[in-house]
């Protein structure tokens, strides 16, 4: 758990608090979520096994102990050097904190990512926000970015959504994230 004091968008000084989700925090995610549109919402049953079964490389953050932020990933199967990110969740009230950073640096920053070199997450080619999150956790660890699609429109959603680009940020060393994870 990381404790910091920042200012929030009022200008006051807050308490901003990262840590890892415990299942008593899926309803709260899936109520944060859905206030964060256009974010796709899942059922409250995924959430609840975000922050219990996948709690180690998931991340959630609070402002003066109300949740402004989340961050779901998995180590993907059978490849334990890559971390793949599925949702940045920030509220309104937390824009401005570079809080999707921290908490993707947080999460990479766990004993159960020692392994990652590699950070992957899908991004659509209209989400300029998530680019620039990704782009700047590119930067500060000194790590390339090569995309490809993921998913394309016609072919993995039926022409019901744009297509996913797949980011691949790595490689990247431990020394790196231990440096911007301080």
């Amino acid at each position: 758990m990381k404790i910091a004091t920042t200012k929030g968008n009022t200008g006051q000084k807050a308490n901003l608090i990262i840590r890892k989700p415990k299942a008593t925090d899926g309803a709260t995610v899936n109520n944060l979520i859905a206030e964060c549109k256009p974010l796709d919402e899942n059922s409250m049953y995924c959430n609840l096994l975000q922050c219990s079964h996948f709690a180690d490389t998931c991340a959630i953050a609070e402002l003066d102990g109300e949740a402004v932020g989340f961050v779901s990933g998995y180590i993907v199967p059978n490849k334990n050097s890559q971390l793949f990110i599925w949702q940045v969740a920030v509220s309104p009230k937390a824009r401005g904190l570079r809080l999707a950073k921290r908490l993707i640096l947080d999460i990479l920053d766990r004993p159960a990512c020692h392994n990652v070199t590699e950070l992957n997450t899908t991004i659509t080619s209209t989400n300029a926000p998530s680019q620039g999150v990704f782009r700047s956790v590119a930067r500060e660890l000194g790590a390339d970015v090569k995309r490809k699609v993921q998913f394309e429109r016609e072919t993995h959603f039926e022409g019901a959504a744009a297509s996913e680009i797949l980011w691949q940020i790595g490689p990247f060393e431990r020394e790196d994230v231990e440096r911007v994870a301080a």
